[in-house]
C-alpha cells in the first residue's frame, strides 16, 4: 500500500453504523480469493469492525504470469526474480472497548515475523474510512509499496510468512467469535 503509515490514532466516527451496514451490503463473495473468504466472513460477524479491502498475495515469475493465480510458488531452481503482490487485509474499528481491544490483538500479529508483517494505516482508507487499519505481509524494507521484485529465496519466505500471517488472523477471529 503506497501510503502506508504508521497506525493513526483513533477518532470519533458517528458514521461507522452506516458504513459498517454498507459494507456488508456490498460484500461480494466472488471477489476474494478464495484462500480467505473465511476471514472476511468472520470479520463481518464482529460488529465492532467491518473489512474494507483484502488480497491473498500472488507471486508471478517466469512459468507462472497470472496475477490472480493462487498456486503455491513451485520448487524450482529455475526461477531467479518473482513480483510479489502484496497479502493484506484492511478493516475499519469502531471507537469502542471491543474495537479498542481488538485493535490491541490485531497489533501484537507482528510479532510472527516483524521484518516481515506490518501493522499500520493506509492513508487512501483513512480519507474513505477514519478508524482504518490494515495488516500486510512485506519486506519492512519495501513495506509502502504494493508489489515489489524478489528473489526466489525471499519470495519463499514471503509465502511462509502470508501462510502464518492468515492463520494467525483465523486463531485470533475464532477467539473473538
Amino acid at each position: 500500500m503506497e501510503t502506508f503509515v504508521q497506525p493513526k490514532n483513533f477518532v470519533e466516527y458517528p458514521g461507522f453504523e452506516k458504513q459498517r451496514q454498507e459494507s456488508l451490503t456490498k460484500l461480494d463473495r466472488d471477489s476474494i480469493d478464495e484462500p480467505i473468504v473465511d476471514i472476511v466472513e468472520n470479520f463481518a460477524e464482529l460488529t465492532y469492525c467491518f473489512t474494507l479491502q483484502c488480497c491473498w498475495g500472488h507471486f508471478l515469475h517466469n512459468s507462472q504470469k497470472d496475477p490472480h493465480d493462487l498456486q503455491p510458488l513451485p520448487l524450482s531452481a529455475e526461477i531467479r526474480s518473482v513480483e510479489y503482490r502484496i497479502a493484506y487485509i484492511a478493516f475499519c474499528i469502531e471507537n469502542s472497548e471491543r474495537g479498542m481491544a481488538f485493535f490491541e490483538d490485531l497489533k501484537k500479529i507482528p510479532w510472527l515475523d516483524p521484518q516481515y508483517i506490518q501493522f499500520g494505516s493506509a492513508q487512501w482508507f483513512w480519507e474513505r474510512c477514519p478508524n482504518s487499519f490494515a495488516l500486510q505481509v512485506e519486506p519492512e524494507r519495501l513495506m509502502t509499496k504494493d508489489k515489489i521484485s524478489v528473489d526466489y529465496k525471499e519470495a519463499l519466505h514471503l509465502q511462509e510468512t502470508r501462510d502464518r500471517f492468515f492463520a494467525e488472523l483465523r486463531f485470533l477471529l475464532e477467539k473473538r467469535l
